[in-house]
């Protein structure tokens, strides 16, 4: 008998410690294609059933030492959430033997001598339930794919490949708690292209698309802290958030960002600002109370961010030092000037 296509051939694995039956059942078992693992005990049985893994188990009930019932329950502790089918060969034919093979983990019982018409008919059987169990493993494992990449969808900006708003909320929620929790300072910037609609406006939609692209990465790569985070926060604003970085570490980092951009930032023909795209940054630092909101950190930078552009745009405005990027490199430059003067 060829088996159909549809219904590829089982490894068997046969427990039987009477060697003339099991060269009965290797015998049918071979003549239809099945490949066929031997064992005459309960110890060799599950050695083999650790290492193989059998499609199926043909298992004696009556073996010296361990039974067949034993060697189940052993099979199924192994699996730790697998499952083989199990069926048990046994001269016993009462109910109370059916009974306790399915309580120790077995899944069919057949009384000995099984003729072979009755073997096929349950390999038939276990073939079809095996062909099921692998399309649902596939569809398991479509299912967890298709999960993730909605999880991932639902997390990520499609455009620049940022984190969006919503896992911008989140994480900005984990680390005002964790700052709380460790009392240590915490900076929010959130910054926006200095006249993106005229940008659009000038070279239209696909190369502003590939703006909000280079300015996104330009942004991540600013963030060079495991813990620093670039988000897009909406349309052409950008926000970070920088654990650990007090005031002056986040005036600095706003002059890196703003030197960056002045590199290597795409040209902007319609901005009268600077031949290539600026932006302008709110920031605000604090060490964490039980005040803290996200909703208040927000709202402190973003009216930062309006003070720097009121202030002219293409620069970063600080709500703590109570001064912008501009006037404190000028700050910095004066008290550099004067260290020189005084060595």
């Amino acid at each position: 008998m060829e088996l159909p296509a549809a219904l590829p051939p089982l490894q068997v694995l046969v427990v039987d410690d009477q060697a003339s039956a099991r060269q009965v059942l290797v015998a049918q078992l071979a003549a239809t294609g099945h490949q066929v693992l031997e064992a005459e005990g309960a110890e060799q049985a599950l050695k083999l059933f650790r290492s193989f893994k059998p499609d199926l188990v043909l298992l004696d009930v009556e073996m010296p030492e361990r039974d067949g019932y034993w060697v189940a329950s052993q099979m199924r502790a192994l699996e730790a959430g697998g499952w083989t089918p199990i069926i048990f060969l046994s001269s016993r034919d009462q109910d109370q033997d059916l009974w306790l093979g399915i309580e120790s983990g077995g899944d069919d019982y057949l009384v000995k001598p099984v003729s072979a018409t009755v073997l096929q008919a349950k390999l038939r059987a276990m073939q079809r339930l095996r062909r099921i169990q692998g399309r649902l493993i596939e569809l398991s494992e479509e299912l967890r794919l298709a999960n993730e990449q909605l999880s991932r969808l639902s997390h990520e900006d499609s455009l620049t490949g940022l984190p969006n708003r919503r896992a911008f909320d989140t994480r900005l929620q984990q680390e005002i708690a964790s700052a709380r929790r460790e009392q240590q300072p915490l900076t929010l910037v959130l910054c926006d292209i200095d006249y993106f609609k005229a940008y659009n406006d000038s070279l239209g939609h696909v190369e502003g698309d590939a703006c909000l692209q280079r300015v996104g990465r330009l942004l991540q790569q600013t963030c060079r802290r495991p813990r620093d985070s670039a988000a897009r926060y909406g349309g052409e604003e950008f926000a970070l958030i920088l654990p650990g970085t007090p005031r002056s570490g986040a005036m600095i980092f706003a002059r890196a960002v703003l030197r960056a951009l002045s590199l290597s930032a795409p040209e902007h023909p319609a901005s009268p600002l600077a031949p290539h795209v600026t932006i302008s940054g709110g920031i605000t630092t604090c060490t964490p109370d039980d005040s803290t909101t996200v909703e208040g950190l927000l709202r402190r930078a973003d009216d930062a961010l309006y003070t720097a552009k009121s202030r002219g745009r293409n620069r970063f405005f600080s709500f703590e030092m109570q001064m912008d990027t501009l006037e404190q490199r000028s700050a910095q430059s004066a008290l550099d000037r004067q260290e020189r003067s005084d060595v």
